[in-house]
């Protein structure tokens, strides 16, 4: 039986379809996609995919660092400014505006009720664990529906072999999943779907008799 961590087996597994449909890593996802995707460092996704240990942190340091980055990334993208961002998330989740711009700079940390009203606010998939999970989890949850994507012929016991956890019945079926979730996709995500969508069709282009 392999010892290799789910990240591990995951990119082994990516990297042999990469090769088999002539493509390369940078068609699919590059370290500033999955970073913006996972709210990670640059520099620790870059580090996970060289096979190297992330700097070791705690949940609350996740949780920090995580909403910190969502925050930056949405203010880049809709030109709102601090007070603007933290106005509107203390008008959705009832607290101050006081305490909502401490925990957008990344200075506070949540209580688990106030996490869960954020994932709703930055509109992340996976939960609450979007900002608790260690790096390689997250890193692999990111990489999963490309690795879908690529081979949309594996089956929910394959996927959860490869995830670790319970695969939900939607991810036989990637296509839905992108249909029911595009509106609410934020930047990064789509540029990541955009690449696994371009890199799929000119490789059924490829393959297509002649």
């Amino acid at each position: 039986m392999s010892n290799a961590s789910p990240l591990r087996t995951t990119l082994e597994r990516l990297e042999a379809l990469i090769g088999d449909r002539g493509l390369k890593r940078s068609d699919l996802f590059t370290v500033q996609t999955l970073a913006g995707a996972t709210a990670l460092p640059e520099s620790v996704v870059r580090t996970i995919l060289q096979g190297g240990a992330p700097p070791a942190d705690t949940v609350n340091e996740r949780v920090r660092t995580r909403i910190k980055a969502l925050a930056d990334a949405r203010m880049a993208r809709t030109g709102e400014r601090m007070s603007e961002l933290a106005g509107s998330i203390a008008q959705q989740l009832g607290v101050s505006a006081f305490w909502a711009r401490q925990v957008c700079s990344g200075t506070k940390v949540p209580s688990i009720e106030l996490l869960h009203g954020l994932v709703d606010v930055f509109g992340v998939q996976a939960g609450e664990t979007f900002f608790t999970a260690p790096p390689a989890e997250a890193l692999n949850r990111a990489l999963l529906p490309i690795l879908a994507a690529l081979d949309p012929t594996q089956d929910g016991q394959d996927l959860r072999a490869t995830s670790g956890t319970k695969a939900p019945a939607e991810l036989a079926d990637v296509r839905g999943i992108a249909l029911r979730q595009a509106m609410d996709l934020p930047k990064e995500r789509w540029n990541v779907l955009e690449a696994t969508l371009k890199a799929l069709l000119e490789v059924d282009e490829r393959e297509e008799p002649q």
